[in-house]
């Protein structure tokens, strides 16, 4: 078996591990050294640091405080990978922690962070999933079972100071045109909740922290970019822009639907550990015109291939017009889908977490014909526990509305 390079206690909090760290800032300390060509396991917390509990209430979800995450496994250095150089990562491998065979979907409150579909559903809600193997089922969500695909939805490479600062003056000044917007047009640095790592508290740790850049969108180094095709067998290029690369990684989920709609979304695992390679491609970002990052997808995927297919266009729900609206299709295609399970005897809740759990493909399907983008959403019909095809005999309810998600409203 390879090395675990980072290993986490469960029963600890995330602040008193100094192998995880929850901003991105050039002057995190590397956590440990690698040669290129090494292989190793990397341990890794559920992204909340274990905010979330298997139980059946949304309060947690409701309450927790989204300055902390994400929490991640890392920085690792690279021996020899340089400024200008790619940096080669190969998922050989993903599992779940013994004993942690569960995770969570949920929506947070609109007051506190909200979501793709946050004005349909404005309160915290949360779903339990619990793994068989390689499938999961939900006791808050029947019928519906379906197999998983771990892998990260964070990882990614530290930034330099240049960079750094571009993060933070573009972010910043998005929020300034909005600044009282709820949920807020982005997350700026927020010094109080920061874990870096092996720094302590005092003059350093307050200077790293009072810039260093949240953890939340993706970005040019990778990221939060909750790609659900980068499981076992995939390889990414990462852009390194400080020696050593600085990778570290987290959020890891065990299944996600396209788009991880529900932003408390996928399937977020309490616990879990990736197998991974690095190798180093040497002045690889001017060889290739790189600056985000490849990847090779898994050449696993869950075996469905029967799907309904929602589709969406860019006039929004109260009927207005917008030009090429990409993300305004793709939530059409999205609220269509849920109405349709709706008929089924499913919640809005229940639908919109399975959209966001379960293997669903999202497609731009059309971006040129004006004024309608068209996007799709391709539901795997064969998840569920029963016929959900259209007929000529109309929909027959699977639930009586007796299960549903647990919900906290605000306070």
């Amino acid at each position: 078996m390879p090395e675990t390079l980072i290993s986490v206690d469960l029963s600890q909090s995330a602040y008193d591990n100094e192998n995880l760290h929850n901003r991105w800032h050039p002057d995190i300390p590397i956590n440990v050294w690698v040669e290129p060509g090494d292989d190793f396991l990397v341990e890794t917390v559920d992204w909340t640091g274990g905010a979330i509990k298997n139980n059946d209430s949304a309060e947690d979800i409701r309450d927790v405080d989204l300055t902390t995450v994400h929490f991640l496994s890392g920085p690792i250095g690279v021996k020899g990978a340089k400024p200008g150089d790619l940096l080669v990562v190969d998922i050989l491998d993903a599992g779940t922690l013994k004993g942690h065979e569960w995770g969570f979907n949920g929506f947070f409150s609109k007051t506190n962070g909200g979501g793709f579909l946050t004005d349909h559903f404005p309160s915290a809600q949360k779903s339990i999933w619990h793994y068989e193997g390689m499938f999961t089922r939900s006791r808050h969500i029947p019928g519906v079972s379906f197999a998983g695909m771990i892998h990260p939805g964070l990882i990614g490479t530290l930034p330099d100071r240049k960079m750094l600062e571009m993060w933070n003056t573009r972010e910043l000044g998005l929020i300034a045109t909005e600044p009282n917007r709820v949920p807020p047009l982005a997350n700026p640095p927020h010094a109080r909740t920061a874990h870096l790592g092996s720094i302590k508290k005092g003059e350093t740790f307050d200077k790293i922290a009072a810039d260093g850049a949240r953890t939340v969108p993706p970005r040019e180094h990778g990221g939060n970019c909750d790609i659900k095709d980068l499981s076992r067998g995939s390889k990414i290029y990462f852009p390194v822009y400080v020696d050593g690369a600085g990778l570290s990684m987290g959020d890891l989920h065990f299944s996600q639907g396209d788009g991880e709609i529900t932003f408390c979304g996928a399937i977020e695992m309490a616990g879990g550990w990736l197998h991974i390679k690095v190798d180093i491609i040497k002045d690889g970002m001017a060889k290739y015109g790189i600056r985000n990052p490849v990847f090779k997808p898994s050449p696993m995927v869950p075996n469905y291939k029967d799907y309904l297919i929602f589709q969406g266009i860019s006039v929004d729900e109260q009927g207005h017009q917008h030009y090429l609206d990409a993300n305004v299709a793709y939530r059409q295609a999205c609220l269509n889908a849920i109405e349709y399970m709706k008929k089924f005897g499913y919640s809005g809740a229940q639908a919109y977490s399975i959209l966001g759990s379960a293997p669903v493909q999202g497609h731009f399907s059309g971006v040129v014909d004006i004024p309608n983008s068209c996007a799709t959403l391709w539901l795997p019909t064969e998840i569920f526990d029963f016929d959900i095809s259209p007929s000529a005999a109309g929909p027959q309810k699977f639930l009586d509305g007796s299960i549903d998600m647990p919900i906290a409203y605000d306070l």
